[in-house]
């Protein structure tokens, strides 16, 4: 039998929808949902004679987002005309980039498991104009809304140097993360602001010669879920065609897939046209735009500390997991409330707890972050430090928080009021103490002889004085002195 091995190849095209308030090329407002063809214009519809405007904002977003990725950013670049014969985009063409795109050859930061990370190269990142949208599902026609036609959209193509599932959605995480943080777009999938489009192929190994697949593009994915599965799904598809028919590279041209969610595989749609079917020509209603050392200068300003780099900071710095690390950095405005929590004087692994186990709880039962549950990072940081002073028990900070959320009452004002506050007073201590080792006798015998049960009966005598206590007593005061009563 001959031997095979097969390694799977994929680049990825992702379509991010910049958080403009209007559309790229015209006033029309951006917005989600809505009446079919309620926000559009001529510009939009493709009306004869219109001259379309550039929207700075949507500029200067794409510029900060090449940035973030590590682009060069030319001083010169174009707009370019894409012939694109479909309802969706009436006037027939496309307003996009083509040979000299505002952003090229930059990487971005993938982690991967057990804390290392992975670059991949991303080739290229140019601005453009989305389509509108088809609809089919009105009866024996199809319909056309043009309400998203002129959306402005970052597309962002990246080289071919993944190789598994695991690492194409890590990308797409990463990436979300990213824009997210620069603030550039909402990056909500379930709304179409991030689309993907892998392009996948296998190099088969057999008896010492290399064998590549056609290229498969999988269109339109706008969940991490879809992207994964169609990687995998296309990976099997193609080494089994290639096992049955020898289909390789040389004989057949890129195609492109759609992703059927129901039963998880791709469907054919077309073969993939080459660039010249696009007939690109420079855009003749749009001047060129040139960047200069104080423009760029100030979209900078707009950069921040990337959710990688954090990351990686909190594992270093803070002594996090890198799991709790990657909850703190999901959003920037957690990680900045973290970090400010911190500062304030309390553990890191302590903060860590509280917006993690209590705060993200409440966040989600009140639809909004951590950090906008109204409670200052220095106040949760305050209330940590009590914890860490044993002022309170780790039970009553979940109490104390939840309070503090309901009645923005000080962490120390609400222990007060509620009786929280542990006791330290150890004359008081000891009395319990005292009670709880003449109460238990074959306990404190056994923590004695120093056996097997030794420590399991220790832990028995100490939650007696905390049940005793009312839960007000000081841990470590209780330990400390049974340990010297007992030893």
């Amino acid at each position: 039998m001959s031997d095979i091995s097969c390694k799977i190849i994929v680049g990825l095209e992702i379509h991010v929808q910049l958080n403009t308030k209007t559309k790229i090329f015209c006033g029309c407002a951006l917005a989600f949902g809505g009446v079919a063809n309620t926000r559009v214009c001529p510009v939009c519809i493709g009306m004869p004679g219109v001259m379309p405007v550039m929207n700075k904002k949507a500029y200067e977003y794409s510029v900060l987002a090449g940035l973030a990725l590590n682009c060069n950013i030319p001083s010169f670049t174009k707009w370019d005309r894409k012939s694109y014969y479909y309802p969706d985009l009436p006037k027939n063409y496309q307003i996009s980039q083509y040979d000299l795109p505002m952003s090229e050859h930059g990487y971005i930061e993938i982690p991967l498991e057990g804390g290392e990370t992975k670059r991949i190269r991303i080739l290229r990142a140019h601005l453009e104009e989305d389509a509108g949208k088809n609809t089919h599902t009105l009866g024996n026609f199809s319909a056309v809304d043009l309400n998203r036609a002129g959306t402005p959209l970052l597309e962002i193509v990246t080289e071919p140097d993944m190789n598994n599932g695991a690492e194409v959605k890590a990308l797409a995480v990463e990436l979300q993360r990213i824009v997210r943080y620069l603030g550039v777009s909402l990056a909500d999938m379930q709304k179409g602001h991030m689309r993907f489009e892998p392009n996948i192929n296998l190099h088969i190994t057999k008896d010492g010669k290399v064998y590549k697949t056609p290229i498969s593009e999988v269109k339109n994915l706008n969940s991490f879920r879809a992207l994964e599965g169609s990687v995998a799904y296309e990976a099997k598809r193609q080494l089994n065609e290639f096992l049955e028919h020898g289909t390789t590279m040389e004989m057949g041209n890129k195609a492109t897939y759609g992703w059927d969610d129901v039963n998880e595989c791709t469907v054919l749609q077309r073969v993939k046209e080459e660039a010249h079917d696009y007939r690109y020509f420079p855009e003749p209603d749009l001047v060129p735009i040139e960047m200069n050392e104080e423009w760029l200068n100030e979209i900078k300003k707009g950069l921040c500390e990337l959710p990688i780099a954090k990351q990686k900071r909190f594992v270093s710095e803070y002594k996090l997991s890198d799991y709790d690390a990657g909850v703190l950095t999901a959003d920037r405005a957690t990680g900045e409330f973290f970090d400010a929590a911190v500062a304030a004087g309390a553990t890191p692994k302590r903060v860590c707890n509280l917006i993690t186990q209590v705060g993200a709880k409440l966040a989600n039962e009140a639809g909004c972050g951590v950090a906008e549950l109204g409670v200052d990072a220095e106040v949760l940081g305050k209330l940590a430090k009590m914890v860490d002073d044993s002022e309170v028990s780790a039970s009553a900070s979940v109490t104390i928080f939840e309070e503090m959320v309901k009645t923005k009452k000080a962490p120390e004002v609400i222990a007060e009021e509620m009786n929280l506050m542990q006791k330290s007073d150890a004359g008081e201590i000891e009395a319990l103490v005292d009670a709880v080792i003449a109460e238990n006798e074959k306990a404190v015998a056994d923590v004695k002889e120093g056996g097997k049960k030794s420590k399991k009966s220790m832990g028995f005598l100490m939650g007696q004085v905390m049940q005793k206590s009312k839960g007000q007593a000081n841990p470590k005061v209780v330990s400390q002195l049974l340990a010297q009563k007992l030893s």
